[in-house]
């Protein structure tokens, strides 16, 4: 999942991190004394209110701080702006926190109701977090081979810069010309981490420069066919209802932005890159950070909002991995295969059965697929849940300009006012690492249980604050995706085994995840070595491999959330089951858990404690 929506976005993201609720109730009364009850609930509604309007006023103030944010919630104040993000912005923001958790402090948590207490918590915590982390806000490499300012100016402008009226075609123009400012603050943070020694290591470079200059490919920039934005421009002023004159008078302002603002902005990036890749090196781990080995530690507190330390998580891994191939080992005996899981891993690797061809006929086929998965699903969706979500999801491929460097699958949440469904992106870039026997548990994932019906059900909640709704804590989301990958095995689905090899195989590389990502921050493990792992432990594509690793290596932690996530939600799911029986029921329990929006996993043990309680009760 989990497109970068830039450094503001990331720093309205609820930051996840272990929390320890109190769920307390409001004050109680005697019978005998009638009066004070009435006048405490009274003083306990005012401060309720209060915390409320406070937690409405910080979010709504950083979301127009922000004029990307902006227009991801489908609002146009800004809508021919871009964020700033110099270190000026960065201070001042850091002030705004302290001076927020100033104001958070001055209400009184003892009046508050159950919900708010939550509330209250997470906000607190979101706040002294931003505030320690600030620190490490240059511990990080804003352009690589996974996300980055380069490819988020044309995927955001494609993607969620919509054009209604000739007001938005000249907002988009405007945001084309702001690239200048956008580009040269990138390239000033950029410097100020290589003097720190936080420069992204050297295979970061090459993609990050082709992917660069498939920007600047086409018209008008050279002769052929339109470039990337210009088409995607001009797609969206054809579709406008004015004079034929207007729209060439828009698309001939649009071209000029491109050719003297987008041209130059992006040479002078490329330029810098290929200076920058000759200080590179090959060191992949986060150790190499000044301070690394706290940062990682910290990442991880994030990431799995847990305790549980770089060795904890590695041991886990190697556990389920060693877990999940005797699972394999059962398929491969149940479908007659003769040889050893090794072998058995190749001949899916390998086996043309398993794989649509490389054509645009083999990937609309595959898209075609995806969505009968889907609809299949949308179908059944009483079985597993009360609420559903509003908004529709739509399956797309990953864009020409970005599908070599993206990962294989993500989803992209639905605007908020319903203008825009939330999509699931397959990548068939390369259909060797798209098998057919992964793709009902990737459909799973990113669609439909998955990160469609959590995200979507948390942005349309009611009486929750909107940091909540649309905050994330990567444990939660992802450990939900990972676990609607397994619900549908227990619906009765998957019922041809190799499909059931694919849902172990994609849990295996969640497995995995956690014994590469500690290796290589952690234990000093190199890309190589990391490659292998994937290699040897995995029926994936060796392409899949090294994606994965590239990707641990730029985003130190991350990875980890998704089975420390799943493992989690599936261990408060069976003591839930034990503790009770028959009155046990799927559906409010998958209820209780999305109903709150994204929270932290101790949290979401309390919510989950809180409904058993309340069933036997």
């Amino acid at each position: 999942m989990n497109n970068k929506k830039g450094k503001t976005m990331r720093k309205l993201t609820v930051i996840a991190a272990a929390i320890s609720v109190a769920l307390l109730g409001g004050c109680q009364q005697t019978a005998e004394q009638p009066a004070p009850q009435k006048q405490v609930q009274q003083v306990t509604q005012s401060e309720v209110e209060k915390a409320n309007a406070f937690f409405e006023e910080v979010f709504m103030r950083n979301v127009m701080r922000s004029p990307v944010y902006q227009t991801y919630m489908g609002i146009k104040q800004d809508y021919d702006k871009w964020d700033d993000e110099s270190e000026e912005r960065q201070l001042e923001d850091l002030e705004l926190a302290k001076q927020d958790l100033a104001t958070l402090k001055s209400i009184d948590r003892s009046k508050l109701d159950a919900s708010t207490q939550v509330s209250y918590d997470l906000m607190q915590q979101n706040l002294e977090d931003e505030i320690a982390d600030f620190k490490w806000r240059y511990h990080d490499y804003p352009v690589n081979q996974m996300y980055g300012t380069h490819s988020t100016v044309p995927a955001f402008l494609i993607n969620q810069h919509q054009i209604t009226d000739q007001k938005d075609a000249l907002a988009y123009i405007s945001r084309l010309n702001g690239v200048t400012k956008v580009f040269d603050q990138l390239i000033e943070g950029l410097e100020v981490r290589a003097k720190k020694g936080i420069i992204a290591p050297k295979f970061v470079f090459p993609h990050v420069i082709e992917s660069s200059k498939n920007i600047i490919k086409g018209a008008p920039f050279e002769a052929g066919d339109d470039s990337t934005l210009l088409a995607d421009f001009k797609r969206k002023v054809d579709k406008l209802e004015i004079d034929e004159a207007e729209k060439t008078q828009l698309i001939a302002q649009a071209t000029d932005a491109l050719k003297v603002a987008v041209k130059p902005s992006y040479s002078k990036l490329i330029n810098y890159l290929e200076q920058l890749e000759k200080r590179a090196d090959e060191r992949d781990g986060a150790w190499k950070f000044p301070d690394g080995e706290t940062f990682y530690n910290t990442m991880l507190a994030r990431t799995t909002t847990t305790d549980l330390t770089a060795k904890e998580i590695h041991e886990i891994g190697l556990a389920e991995v060693a877990r999940i191939h005797d699972e394999m080992r059962a398929i491969k005996e149940k479908v007659g295969f003769k040889g050893d899981l090794k072998a058995f891993m190749e001949f899916m690797k390998t086996d043309k059965q398993f794989y649509l061809p490389n054509t645009n006929e083999g990937k609309e086929l595959y898209l075609t697929q995806a969505k009968e998965l889907i609809d299949n699903m949308k179908s059944r969706l009483d079985e597993l849940f009360i609420v559903k979500p509003k908004a529709d999801m739509i399956v797309k491929r990953v864009e020409a300009f970005r599908e070599k460097a993206a990962g294989k699958a993500f989803y992209q949440q639905p605007a908020p006012d319903g203008s825009r469904p939330g999509i699931y992106y397959a990548n068939l870039y390369e259909m060797e690492a798209m098998p057919t026997y992964q793709m009902e548990a990737l459909a799973y994932h990113e669609g439909i249980p998955g990160h469609h019906m959590q995200i979507a059900i948390a942005q349309e909640l009611e009486g929750v604050p909107k940091f909540r709704k649309f905050g994330g804590y990567t444990a939660y989301i992802e450990g939900w995706g990972l676990y609607s990958e397994l619900v549908p095995k227990e619906m009765g689905l998957y019922e041809d085994p190799y499909s059931d090899f694919g849902r172990l195989s994609m849990e295996l590389w969640r497995a995995c995840r956690l014994v590469v990502d500690t290796g290589i921050h952690a234990m000093k493990w190199t890309r190589q070595e990391g490659i292998d792992y994937y290699v040897n432990n995995t029926p994936n594509a060796t392409s899949d491999g090294v994606k994965m690793v590239e990707r641990h290596i730029v985003m130190p932690s991350q990875a980890t959330a998704y089975k420390v996530g799943m493992l989690k939600i599936l261990e408060l799911r069976d003591s839930a089951k034990q503790e009770l029986g028959d009155k046990f029921d799927i559906r409010q329990f998958h209820d209780v858990i999305l109903k709150n929006g994204p929270v932290p996993l101790n949290v979401l043990e309390r919510f989950v404690a809180d409904w058993v309680a309340s069933k036997k009760a």
